[in-house]
């Protein structure tokens, strides 16, 4: 019998994404509303009772009052906005990040989708705090690049009319969303300073973290914890540096690669992590997720 999946904003860009790698799936059924309905409470909420998972693709006070519609019913909740990913009664859905975070996954009724950025930045982190190669207090700074399409359908619509920049850089004012996130799951006790910004191509996503040398890491015991740490997973791997990192290079896939830069003469280094921000940041992420918690192959659609 297919699983029932219900996507709330099928819509808007994450939504798309996720509904086209779905819909072709034999084990999974799409529950629909007429899309005249798709803001009626009543509509909704009777395609969440018919679903075994309910996947929100909606901004964060949205994706909050869509659970609350949900009190009482017997469905699960994947949800790709901001609103919960540092809820305690959350599950965080980053299945490479820990040795357990598989089971914790197969067994949430309530999943936090993890960010673009934070993907990134926490897969660059999380594995080097734990080793000891970077202290969970230490000031670091964290710089990437996206593609549009992470803005949303208002700056989409700027791109596509060749109304925005070639680039720009944002959020400096140190409040994007998904600070908290890395905060939390990379195990800091010190917020990084994060300047990301947008360029002129739809997907891809860069994110890049320098780091000073020292008597304790140096760029192969880096690569070493971080290969460690990724071995035998499926869709995170450590690669050798190139001259140029190409920020689209992994689109249309739910792959994130991984490479350590620098010199050891002049004791600097730049950790780098690849991704598509629709892909492994958004969209890929939530089917992973999805492919855990209904125990079938985690890879399936992807």
């Amino acid at each position: 019998m297919a699983h029932k999946v219900f996507i709330d904003g099928e819509a808007g860009t994450t939504g798309l994404q996720i509904r086209d790698r779905l819909q072709q799936r034999s084990d999974v059924e799409l529950i629909q509303i007429d899309p005249a309905r798709r803001k009626e409470a009543g509509a909704r909420r009777d395609a969440m009772a018919a679903a075994d998972v309910a996947i929100l693709c909606l901004p964060d006070g949205p994706a909050k009052d869509a659970v609350a519609l949900a009190e009482g019913l017997d469905v699960r909740f994947i949800d790709a906005s901001t609103a919960h990913r540092v809820d305690p009664d959350w599950v965080f859905g980053f299945a490479e990040l820990t040795p357990d975070a598989r089971t914790a996954i197969a067994g949430a009724k309530y999943l936090s989708n993890p960010g673009c950025y934070s993907t990134g930045a926490i897969a660059l982190l999380a594995p080097l705090v734990k080793a000891g190669l970077i202290a969970p207090d230490e000031a670091l700074s964290i710089n990437a690049v996206s593609g549009y399409t992470g803005g949303g359908k208002e700056l989409i619509g700027e791109y596509d009319r060749g109304e925005a920049p070639a680039a720009f850089v944002y959020a400096l004012a140190q409040k994007h969303k998904h600070l908290p996130e890395i905060v939390k799951y990379a195990g800091l006790g010190a917020r990084p300073v994060f300047a990301p910004s947008v360029g002129n191509f739809a997907q891809g996503m860069a994110v890049q973290i320098p780091l000073h040398l020292n008597g304790q890491r140096n760029l192969d015991n880096l690569r070493a914890a971080l290969a460690a740490h990724y071995d035998g997973q499926r869709f995170i791997s450590v690669v050798d540096a190139e001259a140029r990192v190409v920020p689209t290079k992994l689109n249309d896939t739910n792959r994130l690669e991984i490479s350590v830069h620098g010199d050891a003469e002049n004791g600097c280094a730049v950790l780098v992590a690849v991704l598509d921000n629709l892909g492994k940041g958004a969209s890929g992420a939530a089917v992973q997720n999805l492919n855990i918690m209904l125990g079938t192959d985690e890879g399936l659609g992807l």
